[in-house]
């Protein structure tokens, strides 16, 4: 697969999130198993999850011990493997969402992560989310004293704006590897983001790149003209969606959900796509 980059590591162009493969509606482990190791057959060398992908209060980190399972038992060479994983958004097991950017918090959240994923440092970690009760420099302080002490190798933001972005490099001392943010076809308002990670060099990994678990089996009949690209090439809409991401930026990296191999197997086919001027122009 054609691959581009986080930082210093190279990684596949596709990655894959992981978080149908954990929250409501998640599938048995057997599947989710199966898909993790389809993506790795496929050459899929990125990996995202969270803390917060899980169901109940007692499954905290769910998905971040399903992912290191299936890297661990697919057999193969896993070393060139990036797993980036989130903390600092929360779930208490009644199906809501709260936020917690305490430094002290998102420290003991990174360690508990590392005990899952295994290994001597998270290969990526990111702020989930910015927490309005606690200054962002503060919780950006927290993942720079992580990345000084080598409890991870990388350090990204989540659902920042530009303000943030620019702050978040100033803090880590310009090793801001990475930005991401929710991006498709039905939420673009994250474009300006996406621009400054192309201009600073930063990776940006756009977040239900296909619109989000309920709703990308119907990308090609909300959105015309991917279905029309689609049909043209062959293709499903779905990877013409995600061929769109890649043409926005070198820096770009999309991360569609997943919980079947054959999806997975679908999505990667977009690395090998280029669009036509005309067919972007069609797209928007």
């Amino acid at each position: 697969m054609k691959t581009r980059r986080i930082a210093d590591l190279e990684v596949s162009a596709i990655g894959l999130g992981g978080m149908p493969m954990s929250i409501e509606g998640r599938p048995d482990e057997a599947r989710s198993i199966a898909t993790i190791h389809a993506a790795l057959d496929e050459g899929v060398t990125l990996f995202d999850t969270a803390d917060a992908y899980h169901l109940h209060a007692d499954d905290v980190g769910h998905n971040e011990s399903l992912i290191a399972g299936a890297i661990a038992s697919w057999g193969g060479d896993t070393s060139h493997v990036l797993v980036a994983t989130k903390g600092g958004h929360l779930r208490p097991g009644d199906g809501s969402w709260y936020v917690d950017g305490r430094p002290e918090y998102l420290k003991q959240a990174a360690e508990a992560s590392l005990k899952r994923l295994g290994g001597d440092a998270i290969g990526l970690y990111q702020f989930h989310r910015p927490d309005p009760n606690v200054p962002y420099e503060d919780s950006i302080g927290a993942i720079r004293d992580l990345l000084d002490a080598g409890t991870i190798r990388l350090a990204g933001i989540s659902n920042a704006n530009p303000l943030q972005i620019h702050l978040a490099q100033e803090i880590l001392g310009g090793r801001l590897a990475s930005v991401q943010n929710q991006f498709s076809p039905a939420f673009r308002s994250s474009e300006p983001e996406l621009e400054l990670a192309d201009e600073l060099g930063i990776a940006f990994l756009p977040w239900s790149p296909l619109g989000g678990i309920s709703s990308a089996s119907a990308l090609g009949s909300r959105f015309a003209a991917f279905q029309t690209v689609a049909d043209a090439r062959g293709l499903t809409p779905q990877v013409v969606c995600l061929a769109w991401h890649l043409s926005k930026s070198p820096h770009v990296i999309p991360i569609p959900g997943a919980s079947r191999p054959e999806s997975i197997r679908n999505s990667v086919q977009a690395a090998e796509v280029t669009l036509t001027a005309e067919e972007l122009a069609l797209l928007g």
